[in-house]
């Protein structure tokens, strides 16, 4: 494909920035004879500023990220990143197996307390309420204390949680459970944060790419295992399997390095300290202020860019009512295929098209990378952020097609053959797919250091979202109307699908617009230009999102 073809690109090349004799003279300026740091080496820093920088390192002079570059995890070897990115793929596959094998075992919950069964499924609807707000509560800790000790407390408790719901004397334990469980789930914000640990926003797609397909496989593979042990094991083994997986997962993840690059900055510089060179990081420097308006401030981070960032606002709502589109749909399943006979290990079997669909849609965003990589080499600044949504906007509409098509071949023998919605809930998975991938990638890209708060809203929207649907599908597809009973609710996702897919082409079209609104976006994208370097801001000693609009209040 042409450079100038329909891929966004910008008018005019932006030169890459400050070179090597820039950074000597920024250097230099920065270490004058008094041994204090300088102003960054900006030159156009206000005055009154550049006297709170010096008054706040007094004689200690700061190290900064460009400094110490190969210590970060940017440099990492390329063997070391997909290391810690396999690990974190298990990792991923775990939370999100928790949140969906629950599912399989609603009749046993059901048969062993006394209960409804659409009474057994507020354990999955409280999982996955308190999931969204476990994601946004979790992703601030992992950029102020490092990702590994959150990531590995957050593990730790999951599992301590399974314990007593596998030895529940009454449903009500579950219930309390489940919620703590959902609490204590970092998510995928952490994991995604760890991406802009490692990766620069360049050249961070294919890492994205694989991160999110782990995080859709749990959910499915959950499922297609969930049919044996329903039919061959008792309720209790639904908990005691989600233990021994996320007890595998947290023991492996023990073995990874921290990547949080504010963490690092602060360990190379106490060991230079130790060989006589005193630097200190931002965070020494500013120092750590353990106190109750510093926590509530922290935790508000997520949830203050959810709400002033239309960046992060318009792309989680977007993903997160594509997600309730598609668990609402995957409910319609046991109805459907019970049409043609299909068992508990049939109907869970009938998942494996949704993985599939899933892995095509992982594969056919390579090639776009790779071509976004070619261009970048040519021209650093030649495309626009929102190329990354271009192949969104072809594979979209797959999503209003398959809930289409599912629909109206759900109608059961003699009418159709079961392989017929197995093949349009192919597609859908390519659409749900394709949409998580776009806009995580869009995000992550736009905040960096900060891309774990700024994920954890679109967790926020897409697990909130998934978790009312958990009560209302079933219902919805056992009492819609009187006629085509299962057609009709699959025909109602399919045109609520071409609503929710309309503003992916608003955004692509006005995303300037709307990067222009998202102040801290902005901030981010200015310190990078600014301080000629490839390496973003890790954020350390420098206000956060949430201390820039608090400032405003």
């Amino acid at each position: 494909m042409s450079q100038h073809g329909d891929i966004p690109f910008r008018g005019t090349a932006v030169p890459d920035g400050v070179g090597t004799e820039d950074l000597e003279k920024q250097k230099t300026e920065e270490q004058g004879a008094d041994g204090t740091a300088g102003d960054h080496g900006h030159p156009h820093h206000h005055p009154g500023h550049h006297q709170e920088h010096k008054d706040r390192h007094d004689e200690r002079r700061e190290l900064h990220e460009w400094e110490c570059y190969d210590k970060l995890g940017y440099s990492f070897s390329w063997g070391k990143k997909w290391t810690i990115l396999s690990v974190i793929f298990l990792v991923q596959v775990s939370m999100n197996w928790n949140a969906s094998f629950y599912a399989s075992g609603v009749d046993l919950y059901a048969s062993h307390f006394g209960i409804s069964a659409q009474a057994a499924r507020v354990g999955q609807m409280i999982f996955l309420i308190a999931y969204a707000f476990g994601s946004e509560f979790w992703a601030p800790w992992s950029e102020e204390f490092g990702r590994w000790p959150i990531l590995q407390l957050s593990l730790f408790l999951v599992n301590i949680w399974q314990l007593p719901c596998a030895l529940a004397p009454n449903f009500g334990t579950i219930i309390v459970c489940r919620m703590l469980g959902g609490l204590s789930s970092a998510g995928g914000s952490v994991t995604l944060g760890m991406i802009a640990d490692m990766w620069e926003p360049d050249s961070q797609q294919y890492a994205v790419a694989f991160i999110v397909l782990s995080s859709v496989a749990g959910s499915v593979i959950a499922p297609i295992v969930g049919g044996f042990v329903t039919t061959f094991l008792d309720w209790h083994w639904n908990f005691w399997l989600q233990l021994i997986l996320g007890g595998f997962a947290q023991a492996v993840h023990f073995w990874v390095p921290e990547t949080r690059c504010s963490i690092l900055v602060t360990r190379e510089a106490r060991r230079r300290r130790k060989k006589g060179d005193m630097v200190w990081s931002a965070d020494e420097l500013k120092g750590r202020r353990i106190n109750m308006s510093h926590l509530i401030k922290v935790w508000l981070r997520p949830f203050l860019m959810f709400i002033r960032e239309p960046i992060v606002l318009c792309l989680s709502l977007l993903s997160g009512f594509s997600d309730a589109l598609i668990f609402t749909f995957l409910q319609s399943y046991t109805p459907v295929y019970k049409q043609w006979g299909f068992k508990t290990i049939e109907i869970g079997l009938a998942f494996i098209p949704i993985l599939v669909g899933y892995i095509i849609a992982y594969f056919t965003f390579l090639p776009w990378i790779y071509h976004h990589d070619r261009v970048r080499e040519r021209d650093p600044d030649g495309l626009q952020p929102e190329a990354r949504l271009y192949w969104l906007l072809y594979v979209a509409p797959l999503l209003s097609i398959g809930l289409f098509g599912f629909a109206w071949t759900s109608l059961g023998p003699p009418h159709t053959h079961w392989i017929a919605p197995m093949i349009f809930s192919t597609l859908i998975a390519i659409a749900n797919y394709s949409i998580y991938m776009a806009t995580i990638d869009y995000m992550v890209a736009s905040y960096g250091p900060y891309a774990a708060s700024a994920t954890g809203g679109n967790a926020l929207a897409r697990d909130f979202l998934a978790g009312v649907a958990a009560m209302y599908s079933v219902p919805m597809y056992q009492n819609f109307g009187h006629s085509a009973t299962l057609e009709w609710p699959s025909t109602l996702l399919g045109f609520l699908a071409v609503i929710f897919t309309i503003p992916i082409y608003v955004f692509y079209w006005n995303g300037p617009k709307i990067r222009e609104h998202s102040k801290f976006a902005q901030t981010l994208a200015s310190d990078r230009k600014k301080a000629g370097r490839r390496v973003s801001s890790c954020g350390s000693g420098q206000p956060g999102p949430e201390e820039t609009y608090l400032a405003e209040v």
